[in-house]
C-alpha cells in the first residue's frame, strides 16, 4: 500500500541540533508520487522544515503511534502557499471529506477565543 493511502502518518521533522519531533498528520497524494498535508504557516513543523527539509513518514494511528512492523519512508519537504496550497487542500478535502469540514469549524471557533491555528500553507513531500 502507498503511504498516500494511509489515513494517518507520523511526520518526523528535525530540529537544528538533530532532535526528532513527531506529529500525526493527514496526508494525500498530489502528483508524481508526491504527497502533502496542510498546516499553519506559524507552526513548528513549518519552522523546522524551513531549516531542515529532510523528513520521515511512518504509517500511524491518529495519535502518531506506529506498529513495530511498519516501514518508515524518507523524503524532502517544502512549504508552499498560493495555488500549490490550494491543490493540497483540495486533495485533503477529497480524501477526508466531512472530517475536513469539522476541523475547519473547530479552527474558526478557535479563532474566536484567540487561537490562530488555521491551515494557511501546505507541506509537499517528495519521497526518496
Amino acid at each position: 500500500m502507498s503511504i498516500a493511502a494511509e489515513k494517518y502518518v507520523r511526520l518526523t521533522t528535525f530540529t537544528r541540533d538533530g532532535r526528532r519531533k513527531e506529529s500525526p498528520v493527514w496526508i494525500a497524494e498530489i502528483d508524481d508520487g508526491a504527497v502533502g498535508f496542510t498546516t499553519g504557516l506559524g507552526s513548528w513543523k513549518v519552522k523546522r522544515i524551513n531549516h531542515t527539509p529532510g523528513v520521515e513518514l511512518t504509517p500511524s494511528d491518529a495519535k502518531g503511534r506506529v506498529d513495530d512492523d511498519v516501514a518508515t519512508l524518507t523524503g524532502q519537504a517544502r512549504v508552499v502557499t498560493g495555488s500549490e496550497f490550494a491543490t493540497v487542500a483540495e486533495a485533503i478535502k477529497a480524501k477526508y471529506g466531512i472530517q475536513v469540514s469539522m476541523m475547519l469549524a473547530l479552527s474558526r471557533l478557535g479563532k474566536l477565543i484567540g487561537k490562530d491555528d488555521a491551515s494557511n500553507c501546505a507541506i509537499i513531500l517528495t519521497l526518496d
